[in-house]
């Protein structure tokens, strides 16, 4: 076992994916035609889009992928593009049996909202026996998305998981842990995100699954009730989560920590025109908020370097094309200024 001490760098596994991007006019009722206006190809998933974010960020540190991928075309591309951003792709395995995950992202081009078409592919295949942990020496281990990983979120009969027990294994070896979930609109959040909280240290996840898991209502007449924003995070502190539960949300990010503390920050106040997507923008937070943390910053340090990160992915369609070297991040916050959390 090493000492969390004695490591460093950041190894992301868990969902792969190839994102094709479609920019359209309107969202269309059934059976109705809208227009597409440009498409792209980008990253998509947890590990791809953290990694590639922090590579281009500047991480001073080692990279890691672990995950499963189709032997195709998408699946090539992934793997070659971790390695032209300096990524230890070893631990990312092909496969015959599934396809490359992909999903089409309709993005609204008024709105900058977006609808996810997903298709699970090789993602589903992803088990305990292809995680090797001990090879590597990185100081963070970041999974997800839970609920989108089909063999680490199956219940067993004493109620744990797959991913609950690979969480434990990685916190026995030194790695500290940290986590994601992705945003399904299902009753499945409390049998599969409960087993693992327990053995996470860093619960990084934004609002509506705050109240997916919680019960609790944070978003009320269309505004983020920051009072029930905190009795979440407070109550997964609470379920076993033993650092840190971090919530962030379109106005910002607040940080509950397992004494009790907290630290809120708003997001970038960026004028309308300047945001072009915004479906990279939770994982850019949850990048440059890791990257800070590997960095031993402070709470509220960590949370200006995700909300700037997250200001940086709002520039592109994509994940991670807008994302820019930290120092162009924390002058868009310099520019803009930060909303107010109240």
């Amino acid at each position: 076992m090493s000492s969390t001490e004695n490591r460093r760098g950041i190894l992301c596994a868990g969902n792969w994916i190839i994102d094709h991007v479609k920019i359209i006019d309107q969202f269309p009722a059934q059976e109705t035609l809208v227009n597409i206006l440009s498409q792209s190809r980008g990253t998509g998933g947890a590990p791809y889009n953290a990694l590639v974010d922090l590579a281009k960020l500047g991480a001073d540190f080692p990279l890691e992928g672990i995950g499963l991928v189709g032997a195709d075309e998408d699946g090539h591309f992934i793997v070659d593009d971790c390695n032209q951003h300096g990524i230890d792709t070893s631990g990312i395995r092909m496969t015959d049996s599934a396809p490359t995950s992909y999903t089409d992202v309709m993005t609204v081009k008024a709105t900058g909202r977006r609808t996810f078409f997903h298709a699970r592919g090789a993602n589903a295949l992803l088990a305990e026996e292809h995680f090797d942990l001990e090879s590597s020496n990185a100081r963070i281990f970041n999974l997800g998305y839970l609920l989108l990983l089909d063999a680490l979120d199956i219940v067993a009969s004493d109620g744990t998981t797959g991913a609950a027990r690979l969480l434990k294994r990685a916190s026995e070896l030194g790695f500290k842990t940290a986590v994601d979930v992705v945003s399904e609109d299902s009753d499945r959040f409390v049998a599969v995100v409960t087993p693992v909280l327990p053995h996470i240290d860093y619960f990084i996840i934004n609002e509506f699954e705050a109240s997916k898991i919680t019960g609790i209502e944070v978003k009320k007449a269309g505004s983020i009730d920051f009072k029930a924003l905190s009795e979440a995070a407070a109550k997964i502190i609470a379920a076993g989560v033993r650092q840190m539960v971090v919530i962030h949300c379109p106005q910002g990010a607040l940080a509950h920590c397992a004494d009790g503390s907290e630290c809120f920050k708003g997001s970038v106040d960026l004028p309308r025109e300047c945001i072009i997507g915004t479906a990279g923008a939770g994982d850019a937070f949850a990048a440059g908020f890791l990257m800070g943390l590997h960095d031993e910053k402070s709470v509220e340090e960590c949370l200006r370097i995700g909300a700037c990160s997250a200001a940086a992915s709002l520039s592109d369609s994509t994940c991670t094309g807008g994302m820019l070297p930290l120092s162009e991040c924390f002058k868009l916050g310099e520019k803009y200024g930060y909303m107010k959390m109240s």
